[in-house]
């Protein structure tokens, strides 16, 4: 059908704007959780509680991250090489089932400059490191403990077999959720008590003094103490970005919500009024494909209504013909 046009409405006016400001607001930045893992010991915890392995030299550890450009628009949380395998960690506030195909993106950008001095025409097969992909959830909408996403699920046709495919675990580490894990890394466990904090506190004063009150207060608890001491003005920057942010992607998936709500509404009621109007036709006569062709393809209802009341009063096709 074609798109019905819409009158100026005020509340679309204001929701345009919200969505403008949400975008100049998401725009790349660094997060807590990407400051805390970037040393290279934190990360090593991180790596043994999620493999299981007790390694001890964070040299073992190559950061890999693409710090020269934004990759198309984003940059990967962490990307680092250990035992000829090769890690994408990414933290998520929301539910992102896009994450394998920016995962794709992602790891296709890293191997192109791990083989950058190698021949892909040559005989002998250039060995690239296994990847792994792995998305840390932390948001307010309740997600499962452990779930899979799957690059096949984007293809227009899905198969069998596809030949091509991209599996991301995410670990939900909410309080409640994959305990055993925080508790094998301590700092991911202080990570998710200082974000509870500042959620707790937000609801009942400004994000600025909530984050403040976080920080002072795991400080005192020796939670993440040391990291936040040593970075506590960028610590607090970063938080009531990344909070501000979570409550922007908030708003926006509400109202998207809302709206498809009420477009479907809309094209439901279009619809019945289509089916009322050839249900009518079709017991006075046959209705020629090009009449039924103008029919289903009207989306003004005023006009479908109009319609209505004429097949109603009609005694045969051929009049409504006539009077349309």
């Amino acid at each position: 059908m074609s798109k019905r046009r819409n009158k100026k409405n005020p509340a679309n006016s204001r929701r345009a704007a919200k969505r403008q400001r949400g975008k100049a607001n998401l725009h790349y930045k660094d997060t807590v959780f990407r400051m805390l893992f970037q040393d290279k010991k934190r990360l090593l915890g991180l790596y043994n509680a999620i493999s299981g392995q007790v390694y001890g030299d964070p040299e073992m550890l190559n950061i890999v991250m693409l710090e020269s450009a934004v990759y198309l628009g984003m940059k990967n949380d962490l990307a680092f090489l250990i035992d000829m395998r090769l890690y994408l960690f990414e933290h998520q506030s929301t539910v992102n089932n896009n994450m394998p195909l920016r995962f794709l993106q992602y790891v296709s950008a890293e191997y192109e400059k791990l083989i950058v001095s190698q021949s892909l025409y040559q005989r002998a097969q250039v060995k690239i490191p296994a990847p792994h992909f792995i998305v840390f959830y932390n948001g307010v909408d309740k997600y499962a403990e452990y779930s899979e996403l799957c690059l096949s699920a984007s293809y227009e046709v899905q198969e069998e077999n596809p030949e091509l495919e991209l599996r991301v675990q995410v670990l939900n580490i909410n309080e409640g959720y994959n305990e055993e894990l925080k508790e094998a890394c301590r700092t991911l466990k202080e990570y998710m008590q200082y974000v509870d904090k500042v959620r707790a506190f937000a609801k009942n004063m400004d994000i600025d003094e909530a984050v403040d009150r976080a920080v002072d207060e795991c400080i005192e608890q020796d939670i993440l103490r040391e990291f936040l001491l040593a970075n506590k003005a960028e610590v607090k920057h970063m938080s009531i970005f990344e909070y501000n942010a979570e409550n922007v992607r908030q708003v926006i998936r509400e109202e998207s919500y809302e709206e498809g709500r009420e477009t479907g509404r809309i094209e439901g009621r279009i619809e019945g009024k289509i089916e009322d109007i050839l249900d009518l036709l079709k017991e006075k006569g046959t209705v020629p494909e090009e009449l039924e062709k103008r029919i289903t393809s009207e989306t003004d209802m005023d006009i479908l209504k109009k319609w209505l009341k004429l097949a109603g009063r009609v005694k045969n096709v051929e009049e409504i013909i006539k009077g349309l």
